[in-house]
């Protein structure tokens, strides 16, 4: 049997620009996230996929990521398998740290004391 290889890219090669959507937990999210990042936690993918799609929209990669990689590349999996242009981001949340990628959080999003939970 042959499976295709998950498609992924390294937290650096994530364009600024790019929809990322996070599915970590509301306190990993409060801790430290990508600001403008869509933020639907793992367990709420399915029942929140139009909001996902709406997002979106027609033909944009969705960069997916939690904290290390092992719950985004399930929901990547998921997103192929429903036709979505989806990656997993590689390390996650602890490689986009790692990168000197800009972080916030808390409610009003301020990068002061933003960290990886």
């Amino acid at each position: 049997m042959h499976f295709a290889q998950l498609p992924q890219v390294e937290a650096a090669a994530v364009p600024a620009d790019g929809l990322l959507l996070d599915v970590r937990e509301d306190d990993e999210w409060a801790a430290g996230h990508v600001e403008g990042a869509l933020h639907i936690p793992m367990g709420q993918v399915v029942a929140r996929f139009d909001e996902l799609t709406a997002a979106a929209g027609e033909g944009h990669r969705v960069h997916v990521m939690c904290r290390v990689g092992g719950r985004s590349a399930q929901v990547t999996q998921y997103l192929v398998a429903q036709g979505l242009d989806a990656v997993n981001v590689d390390g996650g949340m602890l490689a986009w740290d790692a990168a000197g990628r800009p972080m916030v959080s808390g409610p009003d999003g301020t990068a002061e004391g933003a960290f990886v939970l």
